[in-house]
């Protein structure tokens, strides 16, 4: 390669890898002087590379972004990072699957022989945690509005439809839930985007399901962010979850004392809390989307169990008895 070229790689590499860059700095990495720097960049700016000049003491660069997407620059750790993120990319839950399998294609094109070789050799499957049930994936689109706002401050007006609605494209009118929330953060969990908002009509933090937000438009006006709970929005969205306490805590939390060891209890637990209260008893708090998910989760043990409460928690019980009671009746009866 002449080294002219070899020089305006390295170059637009260190252009890439720092936002500005000191004129003479570039010059002493490049072992050249501050005037076949300036030759250089105005090089690069005919092949298309937006370099904008940075005013001050030193004077400077600084690569923008630009109407059109000239060549790109990867080196060899760069582009197995690449493969790899594109290759798992179906498993974020944001529908962006296909679309990661031909950008990863447009990127094998482009490829030299020895990073093309590298790219077949790697295999990688994505698996999932055996107690994660597949899901709906997030539409793209709603995902870039979404984050539109975020990123704007700007209240959101959207309809949701709640857990135990039909998919919205599957849903009948009246099910959809009209929401105008301060949107926080987005954020994933078990494979599924939610968005974290201050709920304006109910003065509260609410996650919602992206892949059950239809948004409306246009924006509303901008706001002052709140500080998360805590402060931190992964701790927040985690303790959600587990069903903790506080704020950002399970919508349903129930009790139940269970005949069974905390022992075998704790083994099968993934979010919740449980506490022995002998040899074969055990209490158990638990929390969920629904007070019949609730009631379900609880009878998953196979054990015979006594509800603490609340009161919901134990007519979700009884209406969920009532209901096996009467699907195992033999037909005709």
């Amino acid at each position: 390669m002449p080294k002219t070229s070899a020089r305006l790689l390295s170059l637009l590499s260190l252009l890439q890898a720092r936002r500005d860059w000191p004129g003479q700095a570039l010059a002493e990495r490049l072992g050249v002087s501050a005037r076949t720097v300036r030759r250089d960049v105005d090089r690069l700016r005919e092949l298309g590379y937006p370099i904008a000049a940075v005013k001050g003491p030193d004077g400077g660069y600084r690569l923008d972004a630009g109407a059109r997407l000239p060549p790109l620059l990867f080196d060899d750790d760069q582009a197995v990072a690449l493969a790899v993120a594109l290759r798992t990319a179906a498993a974020t839950g944001a529908g962006i699957g296909e679309a990661a399998a031909r950008a990863l294609t447009t990127v094998r094109q482009v490829m030299p022989a020895r990073l093309r070789h590298r790219l077949d050799a790697l295999r990688i499957t994505a698996v999932e945690p055996a107690d994660r049930r597949p899901g709906p994936q997030a539409d793209p689109r709603v995902l870039m509005e979404l984050s539109a706002a975020v990123h704007a401050r700007e209240v959101l007006r959207f309809d949701h439809f709640p857990a135990y609605a039909p998919p919205r494209d599957e849903a009948e009118g009246g099910t959809a839930r009209p929401r105008r929330v301060e949107p926080h953060h987005l954020v994933t969990w078990g494979g599924r985007w939610y968005l974290v908002g201050w709920d304006l009509d109910r003065a509260d933090w609410r996650t919602f399901r992206v892949d059950r937000i239809v948004p409306r438009a246009p924006t509303g006006p901008r706001f002052t962010p709140r500080e998360v709970p805590g402060g931190d929005v992964a701790a927040f969205v985690a303790a959600r979850f587990r069903g903790s306490d506080g704020p950002g805590g399970w919508p349903c939390r129930g009790e139940a004392v269970l005949a069974l060891p905390a022992s075998v209890v704790a083994g099968h637990l993934r979010d919740g809390v449980v506490e022995e209260l002998g040899p074969d008893r055990c209490r158990l708090v638990l929390g969920a989307w629904s007070w019949v998910g609730l009631a379900a989760a609880v009878g998953r043990f196979d054990a015979d169990f006594d509800i603490v409460g609340p009161q919901e928690f134990r007519d979700a019980v009884a209406g969920l008895a009532r209901r096996y009671a009467r699907a195992a009746e033999p037909p005709g009866d």
